[in-house]
């Protein structure tokens, strides 16, 4: 396509191909983009879409914990950065403090560096909180986590209370092992479940209580092995059964027995394979592409979007009512015109390029700040308005300023170690994240290896090497939870993974002990970290393929997360409401 000598309105009347710089990919801009680019006053593009979003998803740590001392009151807390990193690390309480100036580490931009550079060294010397952990009670080990209570290594979510092992969940209680649950009680190893109480191995439900092994049922009661069943009770296996009958097949399956709840697990996986799904979790929406959506209008592309969503673009995982937004992971609620961003959270507005920024509007390039505006490049201010680097200016200086930097960064661009470059409109090189590639959440999504992170120009996390003793192999854990008494509190257990994600061992903590025996459920033999991996591989990619409906005469085509090499069989909305209702 030629577009020289075009004006910008001619452009914006029509899709553009480029060559990404990073993966030479071809991508398309299309003309809403251009109206989107020129609302927020950035420039197209020149990384994929797929290349921004592993970009974004590399610049935060979103699970994986440490113990380190804060470096101002020096007791040991609990952190996303690693006792090696380079960083001053403040406890939450201290952070929070009057005891320190975020505004005392100002720099003068210097013109004869690039932007990328000089923000990389405000980095080592501003403090930075511990975690991302605001408003809750006994919740120590949480991660970008609000408004909780009672929680344990939880993740993505909040307003809960009493959950451990949870991922991507709010509006929660007494649920374990958990991702992408909203608004349950007493849920385990569930996934992408809503409005559930008492449902265990289960995944995209709602409504559906007292039951196990569903999967995308809805509103059933006392079911189980059941798949794209509605309204439904005591069925097993979509077989319909009396309720005295139920009740007595039903002692058939002793989910207490580690060993036969992997049996079941097989028959399940068997038998839900033969249903036909719909080709993407799409709910209440208006002209929108992607999976797992609901009650959302204009998105395209866009994946695990909650209620209000609006006009949105390359998004995975946010919140409520975000709205003219492209390019964002990990969103919380009221987001408004942001683009390139990441765990930007709470009543924003006009957020660019910025990273864990919490209530506030108009703030580009920067992290960790909170209730302010006005912001360029700056890290972990609170309250504070017109600043570039960690520096006040009045308003007058700071708009000037900011347009100076803009165009400087066009003229000292920063390049990475491969050679790509880095102006204005592009989000921070992999290269200068806080993390290694391999202590974010982009490894879930674009798993590369340590020989591949390093050829491209990444950083990679070594963890020390150090020795977990184990008391126990999980293999020769009792297999029913009835022959599971307080001792196994002691024990420290050794991860059953081959190649475990985790640190090797692991723990039962009191209140999930409690939480098995209550349920007769049994103890897990793989380590948290491990069965979070599991969970995850249950939920398709955030990646959209052309297919057609599978239903014999069908001529409808679809985007769908279900590549065309697997099994599923997988229809177009109107055949599978057919077959399910």
């Amino acid at each position: 396509m030629i577009l020289q000598g075009l004006s910008l309105t001619q452009i914006m009347t029509q899709s553009k191909s480029k060559t990404c710089q990073n993966c030479k990919a071809k991508f398309i801009i299309e003309p809403e983009d251009f109206e989107f680019y020129k609302k927020i006053d950035v420039p197209e593009p020149t990384f994929c879409p797929d290349c921004r979003m592993q970009r974004r998803m590399a610049s935060w740590n979103e699970r994986k914990l440490y113990k380190r001392n804060c470096d101002l009151c020096k007791k040991p807390t609990i952190t996303i950065y690693s006792p090696d990193k380079p960083f001053k690390v403040y406890c939450s309480k201290c952070w929070w403090s009057d005891k320190w100036d975020a505004m005392k580490y100002g720099k003068n931009y210097n013109f004869s560096k690039s932007f990328f550079q000089q923000f990389y060294q405000l980095q080592q010397e501003v403090p930075v909180v511990n975690l991302l952990n605001t408003h809750s009670q006994n919740s120590e080990y949480c991660h970008d986590f609000l408004y909780g209570k009672d929680c344990y290594l939880s993740f993505l979510g909040g307003i809960s209370e009493n959950c451990s092992y949870a991922t991507w969940f709010a509006d929660d209680k007494d649920c374990m092992d958990i991702y992408r649950v909203l608004d349950s009680e007493l849920c385990y190893f569930s996934i992408g479940c809503s409005r559930c109480y008492k449902l265990f191995f289960s995944q995209d439900c709602s409504e559906c209580h007292s039951s196990a092994f569903l999967f995308n049922c809805r509103n059933c009661e006392n079911c189980f092995g059941c798949v794209n069943l509605r309204h439904k009770k005591y069925h097993i296996f979509n077989r319909p059964y009396k309720k005295e009958k139920y009740l007595e097949k039903l002692k058939e399956f002793n989910l207490g027995s580690y060993q036969e709840v992997l049996k079941i697990k097989e028959k399940f996986n068997n038998f839900h394979i033969k249903f036909p799904r719909k080709f993407a979790k799409i709910n209440k929406t208006v002209n929108v592409t992607g999976d797992d959506m609901a009650n959302a209008k204009n998105c395209h592309y866009c994946f695990s979007g909650d209620k209000g969503a609006e006009n949105c673009k390359y998004a995975f995982i946010t919140g409520l009512n975000i709205k003219d937004s492209y390019d964002i992971y990990d969103t919380g609620y009221f987001v408004n015109l942001t683009y390139e961003s990441v765990c930007v959270v709470d009543k924003c507005n006009h957020m660019l390029f910025d990273n864990g920024v919490w209530t506030s509007r108009d703030v580009q390039y920067s992290e960790g700040c909170h209730d302010s505006s006005d912001l360029f490049g700056c890290i972990s201010l609170r309250k504070k308005k017109y600043c570039i680097l960690n520096k006040q200016y009045n308003k007058e200086d700071y708009k000037k300023l900011i347009k100076k930097i803009k165009e400087q960064m066009d003229k000292v661009p920063y390049i990475d170690r491969k050679g790509r470059i880095y102006k204005y409109g592009e989000y921070f090189p992999i290269e200068l994240s806080r993390f290694g590639y391999n202590e974010s959440p982009v490894l879930q999504y674009f798993p590369l290896t340590k020989k591949q992170t390093l050829e491209d120009g990444y950083k990679w996390h070594d963890l020390p090497t150090i020795e977990h003793q184990s008391t126990i192999k999980a293999k020769d854990l009792p297999d029913n939870i009835k022959n599971i008494d307080d001792s196994i509190l002691k024990e420290t257990i050794k991860c059953s993974a081959d190649d475990c994600a985790g640190l090797g061992v692991f723990r039962i903590i009191p209140k999930e002990l409690k939480f098995y025996k209550k349920h007769n459920l049994p103890l897990p033999r793989l380590c948290p970290e491990c069965r979070h991996r599991e969970r995850i591989k249950q939920r398709n990619p955030i990646k959209l393929w052309e297919r057609q409906c599978m239903k014999k005469g069908c001529p409808n085509t679809f985007q769908t997360t279900y590549a065309p090499e697997r099994p599923e069989i997988i229809y177009c909305e109107s055949c599978y409401n057919k077959k399910v209702s």
